[in-house]
């Protein structure tokens, strides 16, 4: 394939003042790289106001194209995915671009065989193994909208999903390797299936060797489904606009969103941005730790490395197992030479002896990066130090479920870095900062902080929340007239260089992922002796966030240690661990406003035991709460 790579900040430069003065040519080019079986008539129409946003209209593909057929001739026996187990003594699993085109297409026909076809959907709930990427990369395969659910979520939260986006099909594994333990996905799925009507077939990776319950006339093994289905299997026609994907993060109301990502727009997103944020050269090996249940498991384990045909590693387990050195083991190992985390899982790792990451070999090392919510300033320079020895550039990358692809983010290797600031847009990104009165702050040599909104569609924009588009329009069109509002705000230095400052509204990001906290409240408020709570993130030294829970109980209701474990099992059972509370404070009355309205700016001071100015209370309906809450303050 032609290659997308900017090699000089100079180039940089360049195609960034081209993307702003003419975004459609400079789109044109870019996707004109791409394998198309028909070009687009149109590059681009948008309407922010509508929302809506179409690119390369009438331009036909398919995705699996780009990701595996048009490497076989020349890089069909290049690694495509190295899988590296849970446990290390299991054997890794290296897979070529043309096993994984055979396998892909194989199993495409067992979609078929079972009913599937263009535009239906179908939920994987699955662990990290190749069977995940073949089975996501089988729907695009035949046009079907593949929806992942990390396999971390509760049953509950599976068939929430798998309800709102009307899946036909539920892929998924009989156990997964988690550390030391093994957990029951398919008895989690077995759960969440009472409540799903509309789930016809499941199909069930073996895993692990123990018996497997199965429902008759439902469930199917992956294995046994293979001896019946052909290996070949062409790509379906799709249209640029067409659905590729459903992803679902959370909202502040509670309910999940169902971003909806289209074919040709997505591909040509996180292609770009791929090639030019990591620079990656031929024989590469290329490693994102994140979950493919994420976004960022998609774009960057999956569809955009294998649309740039690197070599790209998936990992089934976790950073503390068998101990806190796994992940430079595999670094060691495989000669890893790109490595992609969390803050959080560096935050967590920099807490250990530093004899785990000094016992390895990590010379292979070229670039590091940074994904999930903005790095502080003593993590950024232990990676950077200890990891990468002073002599790789840190990415560190900001986007959104919602935008795809990378939009702020330095180019390694090229753009100057500065600890803590994803530095600038990348080609194509056109962001602005909004002061409170909603106006756009201009960008002068004058250091400026306000709320980060885009002005101008990107390839990879999200289309809408599948089957909701009016919440699509007030979540993120009508903050800002004409604007796309991110949630997020952001410091804009004398430079033009941005970091991001966090979240603007009631989304919380915990370890890396989004959580919005109206959805841990709902999950408090059913235990029966809870008559309202209040949830607010708070700054922790590993997971970046954590989420403190004041909750008010009925009168005569004791507060205890056990209410305090069955509360935060009813939030993992609901949500799943993720988004248990770190700390519950029970509270006699939440400070609101006369409106009824919670004032959570001032529980979020309490819970970041930020309380020196904690402005005018003596508004509120109720003042005297804020003392007595004061009071009572759980700190470490």
């Amino acid at each position: 394939m032609e290659n997308l790579q900017l090699r000089t900040f100079a180039d940089y430069k360049k195609a960034y003042k081209k993307s702003i003065k003419d975004p459609e040519a400079f789109w044109d080019e870019v996707a004109s790289t791409f394998t198309w079986q028909k070009k687009w008539d149109k590059t681009l129409e948008w309407d922010f106001k509508k929302p809506e946003v179409k690119w390369f209209q009438g331009g036909k593909l398919n995705i699996t194209e780009n990701c595996l057929d048009r490497h076989l001739d020349t890089l069909g026996n290049k690694t495509a995915i190295i899988w590296e187990p849970n446990d290390p003594d299991e054997e890794s699993r290296y897979i070529t671009y043309r096993q994984l085109f055979v396998k892909v297409s194989h199993f495409a026909n067992v979609l078929k065989n079972n009913g599937i076809k263009k535009g239906d959907r179908v939920c994987l709930y699955m662990p990290m193994i190749p069977e995940l990427a073949i089975a996501m990369l089988a729907c695009a395969r035949i046009g079907a909208v593949h929806s992942i659910v990390f396999a971390g979520f509760s049953s509950s939260a599976i068939a929430k999903r798998i309800n709102d986006s009307d899946c036909k099909m539920l892929i998924t594994a009989n156990e997964v390797y988690r550390g030391s333990k093994k957990v029951n996905l398919k008895e989690m799925c077995d759960k969440a299936l009472e409540q799903t009507p509309g789930v016809e077939t499941v199909i069930v990776y073996r895993r692990t060797v123990e018996p497997t319950p199965m429902k008759e006339g439902r469930d199917k093994f992956w294995f046994d489904e293979l001896q019946k289905a052909e290996k070949e299997c062409p790509p379906e026609v799709m249209d640029a606009e067409d659905m590729l994907f459903i992803l679902y993060t959370s909202g502040s109301t509670g309910k999940p969103k169902g971003m909806v990502h289209t074919v040709g727009g997505y591909l040509v997103g996180t292609t770009y941005s791929f090639q030019n944020v990591f620079q990656l050269e031929k024989d590469d090996v290329y490693w994102c730790t994140a979950d493919i249940g994420w976004i960022t498991g998609h774009s960057y384990i999956i569809y955009g490395p294998l649309a740039s045909g690197a070599t790209t590693v998936m990992f089934e387990g976790i950073p503390s197992y068998p101990d806190y050195g796994r992940f430079w083991d595999i670094v060691d190992k495989l000669k890893v030479t790109h490595f992609y985390t969390a803050p959080t899982a560096i935050r967590s790792l920099a807490k250990q002896p530093l004899s785990f990451v000094e016992n390895h070999d990590l010379s292979s090392l070229k670039a590091l990066g940074s994904v999930g919510e903005p790095i502080n300033e003593e993590a950024w320079h232990w990676y950077n130090d200890n990891v990468g020895k002073g002599n790789c550039p840190v990415v560190d990358t900001w986007w959104q479920t919602e935008t795809g692809a990378i939009m702020i983010s330095p180019l390694a290797g090229i753009t100057p870095t500065r600890p803590t600031f994803a530095t600038l847009p990348l080609p194509g990104v056109q962001p602005v900062l909004m002061d409170n009165e909603g106006e756009e702050i201009p960008n002068t040599t004058e250091p400026v902080e306000g709320r980060l909104a885009i002005k101008f569609p990107w390839p990879s924009i999200a289309r809408t929340i599948y089957g909701d588009h009016q919440r699509y329009k007030e979540v993120y069109f009508s903050t800002f007239e004409n604007k796309y509002f991110t949630g997020d705000g952001a410091y804009r230095d004398a430079t033009g260089n941005y970091r991001i400052t966090g979240r603007v509204d009631d989304i919380v990001i915990v370890s890396g992922h989004n959580l919005g906290t109206a959805a841990t409240e709902n999950a408090i408020d059913e235990h029966e002796n809870v008559v309202e709570s209040a949830v607010v993130g708070f700054p922790h030294e590993v997971k970046g966030n954590a989420l403190y829970a004041y909750v008010i109980l009925y009168d005569k209701v004791e507060p205890s240690e056990e209410l305090e474990k069955e509360i935060k099992d009813i939030v993992s059972q609901t949500l799943g661990p993720i988004a248990k509370p770190e700390k519950i404070q029970f509270v006699s009355g939440l400070p609101k406003t006369r409106s009824g309205k919670i004032m959570r700016r001032i529980l979020r001071k309490i819970a970041s035991n930020d309380t020196d100015n904690l402005g005018d209370t003596s508004t509120l309906l109720n003042p005297e709460i804020v003392d007595e809450i004061l009071a009572e303050a759980k700190h470490d």
